[in-house]
């Protein structure tokens, strides 16, 4: 894999001896993962999406993105959460790295109920040429609903009922619900997520490839790199060779030791939305039985000027994962001045990426001096088959962290629960306050 895991600024706090005692336990949550005798083995199909993905997959979402770039210069991605934080973690990770004449801007709808982003989204795409995919696995999360109806109605007065079918896409479950119903009365085109993948974990089905891929990024590079994670995390569930399942345990041994939050900070602002995916695919996997890390995550060295000061000498109860990029698509370095005197003739000839490596390194010394123990996961390059590798990686490893810790990985009674409340505030019929 071209992702590399550094453990050498936690060994002060966790010991090899800690660390092996666990390779025992890990072999039969390994072994439960693939055989599905663990909890939630219903939500499981994750695990080897990359290697039974069909060829005519890929066929399916190529056509549909030659049709929509013919249609539109602006698409629209409807959802939260899972339905929609992988494709904007790929098309921000990506962004620069593309140059695909002809792809649609990308915009977002469904993540928020806030008036004044819907009003201005639809001011935006009044001169715009519209296309719209609707991603909701349940399809009666509101966030999405609310969008859609708003979205629709603006695509129906804008291109009329009939040309707006042409422009709507649903991707949903298997199961019957208002989306599909919707989709089969009107029309639209409309596709399904398959039953054992969770929504935190579908970032690799046709509810994040398809967005993705009319993005302009290659998906079959996504795929390829997440089938070399696969391979290679599976093969053998031993710590000295699978580093996902080496992180997972020194996660679970640091919040042993009362490290109750885990920062991850990059240093690379490409994986702004990364660490949002992350966020959600750690915090709701996790997030059970009072037994969990909190996800938190900061952009350095922007962050180190407001956060730095609290991770350095505020309360120890928080250990550091850097994300870090080995090498930028390009490369700046500091110039020779001319004229006045800037006092950093002493960067002269030094790249960015450099001086930013020893940001991370004095950081990462300083806050470990300060009793706070740090990982580091470092991306050789920015690439879509790197990510493909990066998005596999964290899915591996907050599946084994949630297990030893003996919680169900896959499943969100606490979502459900805030849901229900809302929607009996709301006075939505047959909803009942509370689990």
């Amino acid at each position: 894999m071209n992702i590399s895991f550094n453990d050498d600024n936690a060994k002060l706090f966790i010991s090899n001896q800690e660390v092996n005692s666990l390779q025992e336990n890990v072999d039969h949550l390994h072994a439960d993962l693939e055989n599905k005798t663990g909890q939630g083995s219903d939500f499981l199909e994750w695990l080897h999406l990359p290697s039974r993905m069909p060829p005519s997959l890929f066929d399916l979402i190529h056509s549909i993105q030659e049709e929509i770039r013919e249609q539109c210069n602006a698409f629209v991605c409807i959802g939260i959460g899972g339905s929609y934080l992988g494709t904007r973690a790929a098309t921000t990770f990506l962004n620069s790295t593309t140059n695909v004449k002809n792809a649609p801007e990308i915009y977002f709808a469904g993540n928020t109920m806030c008036s004044d982003y819907h009003a201005d989204l639809l001011q935006t795409l009044e001169d715009r040429e519209v296309c719209i995919n609707v991603i909701s696995k349940s399809g009666n999360t509101l966030e999405s609903a609310i969008a859609f109806r708003l979205l629709r109605s603006f695509m129906e007065k804008k291109y009329g009922k009939k040309g707006a079918c042409s422009r709507i896409i649903v991707t949903t479950g298997l199961q019957k619900n208002v989306i599909s119903d919707l989709a089969k009365e009107e029309g639209y085109r409309s596709f399904q997520t398959p039953d054992g993948v969770g929504g935190r974990f579908s970032v690799l089905t046709l509810a994040g490839l398809l967005p993705i891929a009319i993005a302009g990024i290659d998906i079959r590079a996504l795929m390829d790199g997440a089938l070399v994670a696969e391979n290679e995390l599976t093969i053998s569930s031993d710590l000295s060779i699978n580093s996902a399942y080496l992180y997972a345990v020194y996660r679970h041994l640091l919040f042993q030791k009362g490290k109750s939050i885990e920062l991850m900070a990059a240093f690379h602002s490409s994986f702004e939305y990364v660490l949002e995916w992350w966020k959600q695919l750690a915090g709701e996997s996790e997030g059970k039985k009072g037994k969990c890390l909190f996800p938190a995550s900061a952009h350095y060295t922007t962050d180190l000027h407001s956060l730095g000061q609290r991770v350095q000498e505020g309360t120890c109860n928080l250990f550091e994962t850097f994300l870090l990029m080995e090498k930028s698509s390009k490369v700046i370095e500091i110039e020779r001045a001319n004229g006045t005197e800037d006092g950093l003739d002493y960067l002269e000839g030094k790249s960015l990426d450099f001086i930013n490596e020893k940001a991370y390194k004095g950081s990462a010394s300083a806050h470990l001096e300060g009793g706070i123990p740090n990982l580091a996961i470092t991306l050789k390059e920015r690439s879509a088959h790197n990510l493909g590798q990066l998005f596999y990686f964290f899915e591996r490893a907050v599946a084994m962290t949630g297990y030893l810790s003996g919680v169900n990985p896959f499943d969100q009674p606490g979502v459900e629960f805030y849901k229900n409340n809302m929607f009996s505030l709301l006075n939505k019929p047959n909803t009942k306050k509370g689990k």
